[in-house]
Order: structure tokens, then C-alpha cells, then sequence
């Protein structure tokens, strides 16, 4: 019987991530209390969910069939390029401009081809990173390109 093999490894590496994080935040952050919470606290319980939710992934994948995944290494790179870009773009253009770079890139590996959706696609994922990060949470991002 072949297995779900994808999904039995994605699920096995977020576990041992979650493991990770929750083993490396008990042993190194004070956990404190349920009334007054520790900074290892959140660390932990984000890390036990993390590993909770890998091994729902991968448990039931390892007991069904599925058909191998097909690789695509462009996508992986133009993904991880695109993650790249957005750190190195971001004190230069700014929060706006970052994050429509980014789209644009990581939709370049997209079976539907056309600029337009991208472009729509590139200012709603703009615009809500814009309302998240910079209205909701006030973070002290730069907005628009630095022109210095």
C-alpha cells in the first residue's frame, strides 16, 4: 500500500518543530502561573498545538493511500524568492511596495496565467497587510519607499 508520504512528512516536521519550540521555551523562559503567566508560557502552548496539529496531519495520512506528490522546484524556489525579496525589500520600499513585490513574485509559478488577477491579488494582500500590521497593530513599519 503506498502512503500518503507528503503529508506524513510535513506533519512529522511540524511536530518536531512544535516539540522544539516547547522543549526550548520551558528550558530557557520562566513559565510562571495560570494567574500571573510566565514569557515561556505562549512559547509552549504554541508549540504543544503546533506538534498537536502535525500529528492530526500525519497520523491519518500514514493509514491512507494517496499518490505521490510531483516536485516542482521552480515553485519552491520562486516561493522562497519571494520570501527573500520581502526581507531585503522592505527598508527600501517600504511595506507597500514589499508586499506587492511579493505577491507578483510568488504568483509567478500560478497554473492561471494573466497580470491582471495578479495585480488585483498584489493590492488586496497589500492592503490588508497594510490594515493588519500598520493600523491594527501599529507597527513602526515604513510605509512607502525610501527615497534617500
Amino acid at each position: 500500500m503506498q502512503r500518503d508520504w507528503p503529508e506524513v512528512w510535513g506533519g512529522l516536521i511540524l511536530a518536531i518543530v512544535g516539540i522544539g519550540a516547547a522543549l526550548y521555551a520551558w528550558q530557557n523562559y520562566d513559565m510562571g502561573t495560570l494567574r500571573q503567566m510566565g514569557p515561556g508560557f505562549f512559547p509552549v502552548a504554541i508549540g504543544l498545538a503546533l506538534c498537536g496539529f502535525g500529528l492530526i496531519i500525519a497520523l491519518p495520512a500514514f493509514l491512507r493511500g494517496g499518490e505521490g506528490a510531483q516536485f516542482d522546484g521552480v515553485s519552491l524556489v520562486l516561493v522562497l524568492a519571494a520570501v527573500l525579496v520581502f526581507g531585503l525589500a522592505l527598508p527600501r520600499l517600504g511595506l507597500v511596495g514589499a508586499s506587492f513585490v511579493t505577491v507578483l513574485i510568488a504568483t509567478l509559478p500560478a497554473q492561471r496565467r494573466g497580470w491582471r488577477w495578479r495585480g488585483v491579488l498584489a493590492l488586496s494582500i497589500t492592503l490588508v497587510t497594510v490594515l493588519i500590521f500598520h493600523v491594527g497593530l501599529r507597527m513602526t513599519l515604513p510605509l512607502w519607499p525610501r527615497l534617500s
